[in-house]
């Protein structure tokens, strides 16, 4: 069984720091790498399969460093955000021409069996230009592990994929995770690391923001203070009335209307329509003003 560890690394580009000083090790099983686009779960990926070097700090895969090793390609596969697949191929050509650079000693059949673990080795002689997007994500994972890798990295693995090839792919990484080996997927999506995680690294502008039971990082997110915009034929009423309520943590009037801040989002939307009711009051507009994932996921970092 692989480990991969990662000892206070980062990773800047000029003045602009991608990865600020993050320390894990992820161990045999299914891991959920969270995060907003932008947040450096590439740039994070990318050193962990030995593409970039760290600026500080190291990256090991088993015992040995990710940086200037090939030695550990034996042992790691890769399936990167950005395609890099050539159209005039077929699928057992791309998965094939991975298995002789690994120099497998029978190429032909490992590549007939990860076809057969994405599920495409009846397409395996079409041109992958011919493909969806998610045959060509299927493809590129079967290219991926072909050597039967230890450590399989995976950014953003879903996209493209409709709802049958999205639940096996996830019945895949389950079982392969099951067996023992260690495997690290990122995504921006939250219910996607819900069906596959146990364990969930979440990443905000380039640092480590929570880390832990994808239950808790859910409640964490869940119970954060929810911002809305409300807007009545009675604002400074509706304010006096809100600021009562258990819910609610505070409230701004302005000339365009209310700002709340609840503090139990369920509570304040089961109590807005009953206090307006009460009161004679009609809401014309109630807007959650801090739904973007950068907003939710930034939480984290405060909580």
């Amino acid at each position: 069984m692989t480990t991969v560890t990662m000892d206070g690394v980062s990773r800047w580009f000029g003045n602009v720091v991608a990865v600020n000083d993050i320390t894990m090790t992820l161990e045999p099983g299914v891991t959920g790498l969270l995060g907003p686009n932008g947040a450096g779960k590439t740039t994070l990926l990318h050193m962990m399969a030995g593409f970039l070097a760290p600026s500080r700090g190291t990256v090991t895969v088993g015992d040995q460093p990710a940086w200037r090793n090939p030695a550990v390609y034996r042992q790691l596969g890769l399936v990167s955000e950005r395609e890099a697949v050539h159209g005039f191929l077929t699928a057992h050509e791309f998965v094939l021409a991975s298995a002789r650079l690994h120099k497998l000693p029978d190429p032909v059949a490992a590549t007939a069996a990860a076809l057969d673990l994405v599920e495409m080795a009846q397409f395996k002689d079409r041109r992958i230009d011919t493909y969806s997007k998610g045959m060509r994500q299927r493809t590129r994972v079967a290219a991926s592990l072909v050597h039967e890798p230890q450590v399989l990295l995976l950014d953003e693995p879903f996209n493209g994929m409709d709802p049958r090839q999205r639940m096996h792919m996830m019945e895949l990484l389950h079982r392969l995770g099951a067996e023992g080996r260690t495997i690290l997927f990122s995504s921006h999506i939250l219910e996607e690391v819900e069906q596959l995680s146990g364990t969930v690294q979440v990443m905000v502008a380039g640092r480590l923001a929570a880390s832990g039971d994808y239950r808790e990082i859910r409640r964490l997110m869940a119970n954060r203070p929810h911002v809305f915009a409300v807007a009545s034929t009675d604002d400074r009423r509706l304010a006096v009335a809100l600021m009562a309520q258990p819910s609610v943590a505070g409230v701004e009037l302005a000339a365009t209307g209310l700002t709340v801040r609840a503090s139990d989002y369920g509570g304040f939307t089961r109590a807005l329509p009953k206090i307006a009711l009460k009161e004679g009051i009609r809401v014309s507009r109630l807007t959650p003003s801090d739904e973007s994932l950068e907003s939710v996921f930034s939480y984290l970092v405060e909580a």
